[in-house]
Parts: structure tokens; sequence; C-alpha cells
């Protein structure tokens, strides 16, 4: 059940639907041309574009869902919106995790063109655990029953904490391989996951622990639902457009100091005794 908003609260979260669409196409426009990268870290950035572009896609048909899931109701000159009763549909945002979230482990993967044997099991591991992450979330999303939505939380954290180890201890030996110039935008593109996803858990947290039952049903509160929406908004533009952004930039860097006439082709030739990983 969706609480009723007033009119600057449903405003407020409509522009910022809205906002999050026009980052995500010119997001994915940047990415697709990336200018200045070679083949061999490629890649990286067109995956960075293909996030974007699905994200595109998905926050159009969020968009479109949370507006029809309310109507303007007018008494006495104050402006209100209430729920028409059609459903928001929360699948959207969670189709494009599922989706994205596990891409954007591929493109941290792509950039730090490591030996296909480091990168596969590597890979496997980031791209199961988020995947994992984003599908235990989503019956506690939909849930109407406050202790169902704390459970699925609760081991959706597993994964997450899991590839949080990942990122930092099992990939930190694969940074120390990596030219100097870059290993700082390297770190600075994993600690923007990291907080980045941060969001997610306090915003659904806090999301729960401000509604209300009503007869055994939960109710998001207002400034709850306005908060949960803005959150998710601000952080996947940060998680996909900002993080991509140094993915770029160290696909950049790496291929000036590589020389972009050194790339790899998509067959996968040797650079310095290691075959990255291509498609």
């Amino acid at each position: 059940m969706l609480p009723e908003l007033t009119g600057q609260q449903f405003a407020l979260v409509s522009n910022f639907l809205s906002f999050a669409i026009a980052c995500m196409g010119a997001g994915a426009v940047f990415f697709f041309i990336g200018a200045g990268v070679n083949r061999r870290y490629r890649l990286a950035v067109v995956v960075s574009g293909l996030v974007c572009a699905i994200a595109a896609y998905h926050y159009m048909r969020i968009y479109d869902s949370y507006v029809n899931a309310y109507t303007l109701q007018q008494i006495g000159g104050v402006i209100t919106y209430k729920a028409t009763g059609a459903p928001f549909n929360d699948f959207y945002r969670y189709a494009d995790w599922f989706i994205t979230v596990p891409l954007l482990m591929v493109e941290l993967i792509a950039v730090l063109g490591l030996a296909r044997a480091e990168a596969r099991p590597l890979l496997l591991k980031l791209i199961v655990a988020t995947a994992l992450m984003i599908g235990l979330g989503f019956p506690g999303e939909i849930s109407t029953d406050v202790s169902t939505r704390w459970f699925w939380f609760a081991l959706s954290m597993i994964p997450f904490i899991y590839t949080l180890y990942v990122l930092y201890v099992e990939l930190g030996s694969a940074l120390s391989r990596q030219p100097s110039q870059i290993t700082g935008l390297i770190k600075l593109a994993r600690n923007v996951v990291i907080l980045t996803w941060s969001f997610y858990p306090i915003a659904y947290a806090l999301k729960t622990i401000f509604g209300t039952s009503i007869d055994g049903v939960f109710v998001a509160s207002a400034a709850g639902e306005v908060a949960s929406q803005i959150g998710y908004s601000i952080a996947d533009i940060t998680a996909k457009v900002g993080y991509g952004m140094i993915i770029y930039f160290i696909a950049r860097e790496k291929s000036e100091l590589e020389g972009v006439d050194t790339a790899l082709s998509v067959s996968g030739s040797k650079v310095s005794g290691t075959t990255p990983m291509t498609v």
C-alpha cells in the first residue's frame, strides 16, 4: 500500500526519477562513444554504457508506474496525491539491479586487464554474490509483513558482506600489479561501489522502521516512501554514471600509458605475458 503524499513530496519523487532518466541516458551515450580508449579496455567502457542504457529504460518504467499509482486531489486549496489502487511496480527497480549490479563487477574486472585464469574465478564469485544479494532482497521489498521484510533483509546482507570481502581482500593482490598512476582511481572505484551500495540497505531499513501496520498490513510512511525513492535514485546515479566515469578514466589512463596502438584485438593476443578477459 502506498501512503498519501503532499504535492511537494510527489513532485520531489517524480522530479528525481526524471533526473535519473536524463543522467542514465546521457551516461549511456557518453560511454558508448568511449573516446580515447583502446580495445583492450573497451569492454569495460561499453559495459558502463550498457548499464546506463538498461537503467534509463527501467527508470522510465518506474516513473510511469509511480505517476499512474497516484492521483491528484485538491480539497480547500490543499493539494495531495492519493493512491489510485494501481500498484507501484517495485519489480522494475529490482529487475534493473539484478542485471546491472553484476555488470558493475564486469566493468571493474575488465578494466583491470587481468589474466583470464585470475579474472574468471573473481568475476564468477562477484556475479553470483551480487545476483543473490538482489534476488534475496526483492521478497522483503514487496512483503506487507514487517517480520518478513527483516528476514529477507538479513539474508540479502550475507552475499553483500561476501562481496565486500572479495572486493577488499581477494582483489587486493591484483591492485599491487596495476600501474601506480591508476591505483588511486581503482581504489576510488571500489570505494564508490561500497559507499553507494550502502545507501540501499539503509533506505530499505529506514522505510521499514518508519512504516506503520494497518490491519496487519505494512504501509510505508510518506517520509519513508519519499526518502527511499530519492535515496535509491541518488545511489543509482552515483553507482552507475559516477562509477562508470571512474572506470572510463581508468581505461583512458591505461590506454595512454600503454599506447593506443598496442591494444588487443577482440580475439585476444597477449600483452606482457597475460591474456586479459575479452569477449
